[in-house]
């Protein structure tokens, strides 16, 4: 029997997308970000995405839509990782008592009274290195109680996106909990042997169109998503300045995978042949999106939205763990 998903901060649906390749079903998809819902939207034509501040609709609010969504006999999972600035080891600034922490704990809250009504067979939690931590610790030991209190047996994984064919080397935690008594091993993700270099993946494409305000989607030859800002520092002109010491000229290497795409809107990676930067739709290729996975939005809420995402092949090894110790499933 599948299990509806109910997918929080959703984003372009990288989790969503690596748990429907294994045969779940998102039902209900929330994220504050009106354009990722629309990408959502276009990509997932069966779920209902919808934009929501979820500390403003709170978790009064979130249960109303699960009732709307969801039947209450059938068994559902939740899957989200909440905005992880406040974690991230690049934020010097980080500390314990960052307002966008508080999305954690609502994660929690909403598990738990969620779970109140339906039957949650199992929670995922995504997010970056950092939340272990020193300063984080005690979100962080909040977290994995929380979940132990609402009944799950929780197992913790440090994951690589480069151990799943993603040509890019981006480490996060996943929290996977699982409904004690309802599963019937260990969840095992399998890795994939074989790395993949930048070259393997976006080699051979043709060039980008350049971003103007008044260019439309459908003007951009190849995919909608290849397109990138135009070339405008000295550095372009002369491949000998760039030295690779400011992350806003980070140039990447065709013989080795990409760093964490975790991009500011002037830090997106300079192309191997660093003579621009690297087009959106070749970053969502480095981040392992299909390349028939369409972002909406203007080049901004782009870079935001595949720079949250979580690469789908590295998505679709939690499912399938999952899928493999869950009764109801194996």
């Amino acid at each position: 029997m599948a299990i509806d998903l109910l997918s929080l901060f959703c984003g372009a649906g990288g989790l969503d997308l690596g748990f429907t390749q294994q045969g779940f079903n998102v039902n209900l998809a929330i994220d504050s970000s009106q354009a990722a819902i629309d990408t959502h939207k276009i990509n997932f034509l069966n779920a209902n995405a919808q934009s929501h501040d979820l500390l403003q609709l709170g978790v009064s609010g979130l249960l109303d839509l699960c009732m709307e969504n969801f039947k209450v006999e059938n068994p559902i999972g939740i899957i989200g990782g909440p905005p992880c600035q406040g974690f991230s080891r690049g934020n010097i600034r980080s500390h314990k008592d960052d307002p966008r922490n508080k999305l954690a704990i609502y994660y929690m809250d909403a598990i738990r009274e969620i779970k109140k009504i339906f039957d949650v067979k199992f929670v995922v939690f995504e997010n970056v290195l950092g939340l272990r931590d020193k300063k984080h610790a005690s979100t962080y030991a909040e977290i994995v109680s929380a979940l132990a209190d609402m009944g799950f047996d929780v197992f913790e994984k440090e994951l690589n996106a480069i151990d799943f064919g993603v040509a890019q080397i981006r480490k996060r935690v996943i929290l996977i909990a699982i409904q004690t008594g309802s599963y019937s091993g260990y969840p095992e993700i399998e890795f994939l042997m074989q790395k993949k270099t930048i070259k393997d993946v976006i080699y051979g494409l043709p060039e980008p169109t350049y971003f103007s305000s008044k260019l439309l989607s459908s003007e951009i030859p190849y995919h909608p998503n290849h397109w990138t800002m135009k070339p405008r520092s000295k550095r372009f002109l002369d491949p000998e300045l760039f030295q690779n010491k400011t992350r806003s000229f980070r140039v990447v290497n065709w013989d080795k995978p990409s760093p964490t795409i975790a991009y500011g809107n002037r830090e997106i990676y300079v192309h191997p042949d660093k003579k621009r930067r690297l087009s959106i739709h070749e970053s969502m290729l480095l981040q392992g999106f299909p390349k028939e996975f369409i972002l909406k939005g203007n080049l901004s809420q782009q870079v935001t939205q595949i720079s949250n995402a979580v690469p789908p092949p590295m998505a679709m090894a939690i499912a399938s763990s999952i899928k493999k110790v869950i009764k109801d499933l194996s």
